[in-house]
């Protein structure tokens, strides 16, 4: 006999742990091998992987920096104030952010992208009760324009949206395999961890977010997954409750 939809979707879920998810990118994912701009073989495969991330039923969230556009901290910008330096990185974000959305409903991806900066012509302004709702439906939001005030990273904003929408964990996608004790590209026998507490993270100094992204999740309770992007299908072992990468915060849950 067959299954009802409700007991379609149910099975859907329960391949993942997670109802709700924050997955956080860097711009320079999005650069691919060229190192700036916007490569868009990088972002057609980072959206294939998000295409079939959503497809498990998990609720999911993005938010993507803009490194690959403009750097606050880059020589450029230190010819100018850090506010407006910040504001030009926001900007940069939702460039990123419509590239994905363009290439998931390629997918057939349903995707709404959300900015804390207004352009009502490009993008919903940030609603947290309207981003949640858009969740609810399956559809995958992208949060741009950072939090709207300069200062902070797009780390923190990541923390602090998942915060917002109640997400049961957030992902940070890096060029790493995880966190290390030392940075292994100048130190071949850095030693990587499966897991990690918050207050080591921040007490060590390691870079796995900015200290108030961390101080963040930690105060709201909201673990950490710390992954390889590069690495073909990650994105999915992640959701599916795999080891995979470093997990800050609460201990991984046997499977």
């Amino acid at each position: 006999m067959a299954r009802s939809l409700e007991q379609a979707a149910g099975a859907r879920a329960g391949a993942s742990p997670y109802r709700r998810v924050v997955l956080k990118l860097s711009g320079e994912a999005l650069a691919g091998g060229q190192g700036f701009g916007i490569d868009p073989e990088t972002v057609e495969g980072i959206a294939s992987e998000v295409g079939d991330a959503s497809r498990l039923g998990v609720q999911l969230a993005l938010v993507v920096g803009g490194g690959n556009i403009w750097r606050g901290n880059a020589d450029a910008a230190k010819t100018m104030d850090r506010a407006t330096a910040d504001y030009m990185g926001m900007l940069g974000t939702i460039i990123n952010a419509l590239a994905l959305q363009s290439a998931l409903e390629k997918r057939g991806v349903d995707t709404r992208v959300q900015t804390a900066i207004e352009m009502r012509e490009v993008a919903e302004p940030y609603i947290r009760r309207r981003a949640i709702r858009h969740l609810e439906k399956g559809r995958v939001v992208i949060f741009a324009g950072g939090n709207g005030n300069p200062y902070f990273t797009t780390d923190t904003t990541a923390a602090l949206r998942a915060a917002e929408i109640e997400a049961d964990i957030m992902l940070k996608a890096t060029q790493a395999e995880g966190v290390f004790d030392a940075d292994p590209r100048e130190h071949p026998d850095a030693i990587m961890f499966e897991e990690i507490p918050y207050i080591d993270v921040l007490r060590r100094g390691l870079k796995v977010m900015d200290a108030t992204a961390t101080s963040l999740c930690m105060d709201n309770d909201i673990p950490i997954i710390v992954f390889d992007l590069g690495t073909s299908g990650n994105v999915l072992r992640v959701l599916r409750g795999e080891s995979v990468g470093t997990l800050v915060g609460a201990r991984r849950q046997p499977r």
